[in-house]
């Protein structure tokens, strides 16, 4: 019982620790490229101020580059890693790979913080993928743990969207300086090397041996990537590619401070959402998708017609939107851990990660013409 608290408790801080330096990233996402309009002012400052672009021209205020080109930067690493990973990542110590984290995500901070050109902060941002990634493809442990983990790693990693979210949006809408802006932020990676003792179960053979048959169950992995891409396909369509669009003038928050929140809201939703899976499973994850979907059709119309009335109105939906994702991804992966056979879960659920990102990817190149579209009415 208490080895099954402490390994709950392992993994919880994993994915705290993994999803934070991700998260913060794209809560700063309208401020840094705000920044690079103002290169002799910091983020904080300009995030502060109040300037904006509502002099473009457009029915629209909106930045010269969408903040879907820092998703785009954060995500194309993950494609690169999840698909070439499984190759070699086994045979790297564990020890190695969770030093390799923290020192490139402490150098994706420095970097975003100092940089004075649009090209510094897009190395940080893969800088900062690189490290969720290696150490998400660290996770080759669940098969060999008690399953109760997966339940950890899940509630942990909307933890850290919270902790990223709300630490960033507190600090600016106090008046002070974030984290990041001064490294701060850096610091929390450290918790990598304290958190993981000991090296993991010797897996090599079992992912190699799943790997070469794994033809027999392919077509039962769609049945899961599929609604998974498109259900990360539909929200990071919304969070990058439309709420930036959504501003509400007359509200008591600047542009900045309420695409800030929007992102904070999110990770309520989610946090909140995996966390609930030792008390909801939902087995048809296809239903979330489609409520998903029907999310991101909404907003669209929000964005094309500005219908909405109030900024509260749509804190709620975002906060719903972030409750369907978060229940998407966990249910996805207990039901993969739960239906597949030992000799071929460890190799499932790594497969099966590479249907969120490719969703993810799509959205964010989606958010570009979006963007463009909009920003030229």
């Amino acid at each position: 019982r208490c080895t099954d608290r402490r390994n709950w408790a392992g993994f919880w801080i994993l994915g705290l620790c993994n999803n934070f330096a991700y998260v913060v990233m794209l809560s700063a996402a309208h401020d840094i490229l705000t920044k690079e309009e103002s290169k002799n002012a910091p983020v904080w400052l300009v995030a502060t101020s109040g300037v904006g672009n509502g002099s473009n021209g457009t029915n629209y205020d909106c930045n010269p580059v969408t903040t879907g080109a820092v998703l785009l930067a954060d995500i194309l690493p993950t494609l690169i890693i999840k698909f070439i990973a499984p190759v070699f990542i086994h045979k790297v110590p564990y020890g190695f790979r969770v030093l390799a984290c923290v020192l490139v995500t402490v150098v994706s901070f420095l970097l975003v913080s100092f940089s004075s050109a649009m090209w510094q902060s897009i190395l940080g941002f893969r800088r900062a993928s690189c490290d969720q990634r290696l150490l998400c493809g660290s996770l080759t442990v669940f098969p060999a743990c008690p399953r109760n983990v997966l339940e950890g790693w899940g509630s942990g990693t909307g933890g850290a969207g919270v902790a990223g979210a709300l630490l960033y949006s507190g600090l600016i809408q106090a008046g002070l300086p974030p984290p990041g802006d001064r490294a701060g932020h850096a610091g929390g990676p450290g918790f990598h090397a304290h958190q993981v003792r000991g090296e993991p179960p010797h897996t090599a053979d079992r992912v190699g041996s799943a790997a070469s048959d794994s033809g027999a169950f392919e077509q039962g992995l769609l049945k899961f990537m599929g609604p998974l891409a498109l259900v990360y396909f539909a929200e990071y369509f919304i969070n990058q590619g439309l709420l930036e669009l959504l501003f509400f003038p007359n509200f008591s928050l600047s542009h900045a401070d309420q695409y800030r929140w929007y992102q904070t809201i999110y990770q309520f939703g989610v946090f909140a959402s995996r966390s609930s899976l030792h008390c909801v499973k939902i087995r048809r994850v296809w239903i979330l998708t489609l409520l998903q979907v029907v999310n991101a059709v909404f907003l669209l119309l929000a964005v094309k017609f500005q219908f909405l009335p109030s900024a509260w109105l749509l804190f709620v939906i975002i906060f719903y939107e972030g409750l369907l994702g978060g229940a998407a991804y966990v249910n996805t992966f207990h039901f993969i851990s739960k239906e597949t056979e030992s000799r071929h879960r460890e190799f499932a659920m790594a497969a099966s990660s590479v249907g969120d990102s490719f969703g993810i990817a799509l959205a964010a190149l989606a958010a570009f013409f979006v963007h463009q579209y909009f920003c030229s009415l």
